[in-house]
């Protein structure tokens, strides 16, 4: 179950990169944070009936932390900074989850962790000024 659901999160990660390879949003960092924040839903949704089965209440948290951390950035969107810092937590602790749960469901979260290391390295890169 969790090996199906990994290998269609990591697919929509794939096409999230090929759209933003192909297309370049101008708009990408919260393209990048809105999916990252949809496909963690997806998978918690996906896994809440197993889960619950095998962990009855603390389903609520082993599905529950990674979809806060993946919420923290979209929230965190108004400042450049704080999204950045954002996303460097919500890598940091979704990643953090799903090596301490990789025995069990913690693996279907990991996929999701480029997108938000990508968006904070776009967040913390200086730009580039056209004037000279």
């Amino acid at each position: 179950m969790t090996s199906f659901v990994t290998a269609g999160a990591f697919a929509a990660v794939l096409a999230v990169g090929l759209l933003l390879l192909i297309r370049r949003p101008a708009a990408a960092k919260r393209l990048v944070r809105l999916a990252g924040l949809v496909i963690t839903v997806l998978v918690a949704a996906v896994l809440t009936p197993w889960t619950v089965q095998d962990s009855g209440p603390a389903a609520s948290y082993l599905l529950g932390v990674p979809v806060l951390a993946a919420t923290a950035p979209v929230l965190a969107r108004r400042s450049d900074r704080l999204a950045g810092i954002a996303d460097i937590v919500a890598a940091v602790v979704i990643c953090g989850w799903g090596v301490l749960l990789a025995l069990g469901i913690g693996v279907a979260f990991l996929p999701v962790v480029p997108l938000y290391v990508a968006s904070a390295t776009r967040s913390f890169t200086p730009r580039m000024s056209t004037s000279n």
